[in-house]
């Protein structure tokens, strides 16, 4: 039985706005999944007959992205029939679940190599289309939450509020978001860690804006208050915006993990190593502070401090989220999103996981950091948070 889960590589897509127009609109979001899995073996010399499973991330899994996408990707990626696929949801979180999933299988010694990945593609499947205009939570939900849940939009208003961030505050995280990321770009970091997409000439991440500041976030309008929410919330004053929230995003992710004694075999060179993980629920009108309790459990089950992290990847989801989890923490904020987060990155929903995943495994080897730590918030109140060690 296997003892270590390893990642051998990481990979994405650059990201492209989710919309019309943007650069990856025109790639089907089956194509797009089947590009990285293509280039994650390709790059790898890896069979990929020797694939156990492929675990897939996936939110909004209608119209094109239905029918289990990872396992039409697989087929699409030309590896052989016999390799199988499947997709997870959960939410935000749905690709760092399939790391999850994939690694714990390695550790049960039930597989010996698994290909976590991801996609999203929100111009051509819209967030929320995959409800198609039903009620998604039935009466027994109404009667528990008899004032109704909210959107996340209103959550990170809400956490706004609950930890007195102003709105420069915000304004002032999503420009550093945006600074941080381009420089990284500029500098080449994202260099090892960005496959092209066929079809698409540019290796740009469309959505990182370098000018970006204070000043030019000011004028944005509050993206999420209605009057009846307004009424609903009289203690809001309705400060988060699209310049201080992640942008609609289209993009493709993947991570190869194996024990330690299948990629020796293979004369691979694992690159990061598996040390814990967690996942919790949390309070679903604050559905985004789950990432505080995650950080907690998957810091005690590692048996590690936060002295010990040398990078965090926390999803920015809205900019209130991570300020509350580095408030909470005490984390150093020096060592948080030091590659710009999704803000600036974007937020591909099913793939986000496994893009922070490829970020951070790439900070720590640029860096000589050992130890890093990732957390994603997730709709419906929960998060997942995985504590990696750089070999």
């Amino acid at each position: 039985m296997s003892t270590e889960a390893v990642i051998v590589d990481v990979i994405r897509t650059p990201v492209g706005r989710g919309k019309p127009g943007g650069i990856l609109s025109g790639v089907h979001p089956v194509d797009l999944l089947a590009g990285v899995l293509t280039a994650l073996v390709d790059r790898n010399d890896l069979d990929p007959a020797l694939i156990d499973d492929v675990i897939g991330g996936c939110v909004s899994q209608i119209a094109e992205q239905s029918y289990n996408i990872t396992r039409s990707a697989v087929l699409a990626a030309g590896f052989p029939e016999h390799v199988p696929g499947t997709t997870i949801d959960r939410q935000c979180g749905s690709s760092q679940q399939a790391a999850t999933f994939a690694a714990q299988a390695v550790l049960a010694g039930h597989a010996d190599i698994v290909i976590a990945c991801g996609v999203e593609s929100m111009s051509r499947v819209p967030l929320g289309s995959s409800a198609a205009g039903a009620d998604p939570y039935g009466s027994r939900i109404r009667a528990r939450y008899p004032d109704g849940l909210v959107n996340q939009g209103v959550s990170a208003e809400l956490i706004a509020a609950k930890w007195g961030f102003t709105r420069d505050e915000l304004d002032e995280f999503a420009a550093r978001s945006h600074r941080l990321a381009a420089a990284a770009g500029e500098s080449g970091a994202f260099a090892t860690e960005l496959v092209p997409v066929a079809g698409v000439d540019s290796l740009t991440d469309e959505t990182v804006r370098p000018a970006t500041s204070v000043d030019s976030l000011a004028g944005l309008n509050p993206a999420f208050r209605t009057d009846a929410l307004a009424e609903r919330f009289p203690e809001l004053d309705w400060r988060i915006t699209p310049g201080n929230s992640s942008p609609l995003t289209d993009g493709a992710s993947a991570a190869l993990i194996m024990s330690a004694e299948r990629a020796s075999q293979l004369g691979l060179t694992p690159r990061a190593r598996f040390r814990s993980f967690s996942v919790v629920g949390s309070d679903p009108l604050y559905m985004l502070t789950g990432v505080i309790p995650a950080t907690a459990k998957v810091l005690d089950r590692a048996g590690l401090t936060h002295d010990d992290i040398d990078a965090y990847e926390v999803n920015e989801a809205f900019a209130s989220v991570p300020l509350a989890w580095a408030r909470e923490t005490g984390a150093d904020v020096a060592k948080l999103n030091p590659r710009g987060g999704a803000i600036a990155l974007g937020h591909a929903l099913g793939s986000s996981g496994t893009r922070l995943l490829t970020t951070l495994v790439n900070q720590l080897e640029a860096t000589g950091g050992r130890y890093g730590l990732q957390t994603m918030c997730e709709g419906g109140g929960m998060a997942n948070a995985t504590v990696i060690e750089r070999i």
